[in-house]
């Protein structure tokens, strides 16, 4: 079962790391960010706009944030302007963090049902496997984005969870 330190730590690690892979991409040019390169969603951009989305349609089933418009196909272009797509992931980082803050464990245990727009049904599943799902996806397309970081010359740093955090992150 996963804790709610758990999530306190993955939520701090999320933020971490998309603040380095932000700055390391910055320094790339906007033809680099948006070069298609065979990654599943193509470029830099759109894999990170894709992230974007997939937190804000998680944390609206969650939290009852506003959904983000659009589905998965449309997700790559939810955030044009690449200096307002690096504010908002600051702060969709920072809020997922105040989430994580007031969780309780009892939330944890129960069931979460939805409409999946990409099965075209209700579904419904415990809220601890979709909270390992909301972090483990960011963690999937996140490290694309890292192989194409890499491919342009672009270091995020250590990206090693028990490296990168303070120890008190470790309670």
């Amino acid at each position: 079962m996963v804790t709610v330190a758990w999530v306190r730590l993955m939520a701090a690690y999320n933020a971490e790391m998309n603040l380095r892979v932000f700055v390391a991409a910055s320094t790339l040019s906007d033809a680099q960010r948006r070069a298609d390169r065979g990654a599943f969603f193509g470029s830099i951009h759109a894999t990170l706009s894709h992230l974007m989305w997939g937190d804000a349609i998680w944390m609206s089933r969650f939290a009852g944030w506003p959904a983000p418009g659009g589905g998965i196909k449309d997700s790559p272009a939810l955030h044009p302007d690449w200096s307002a797509m690096q504010a908002a992931r600051q702060d969709l980082d920072a809020r997922i963090e105040v989430w994580a803050g007031a969780l309780e464990p009892a939330w944890l245990e129960g069931p979460l049902g939805w409409f999946s727009g990409s099965l075209g049904r209700e579904i419904s599943r415990p809220r601890w496997v979709l909270v390992t799902h909301l972090f483990n996806h960011q963690t999937h397309h996140r490290g694309q984005v890292h192989a194409l970081l890499t491919g342009f010359g672009a270091a995020t740093g250590d990206t090693d969870l028990p490296f990168i955090l303070p120890e008190s992150q470790f309670g």
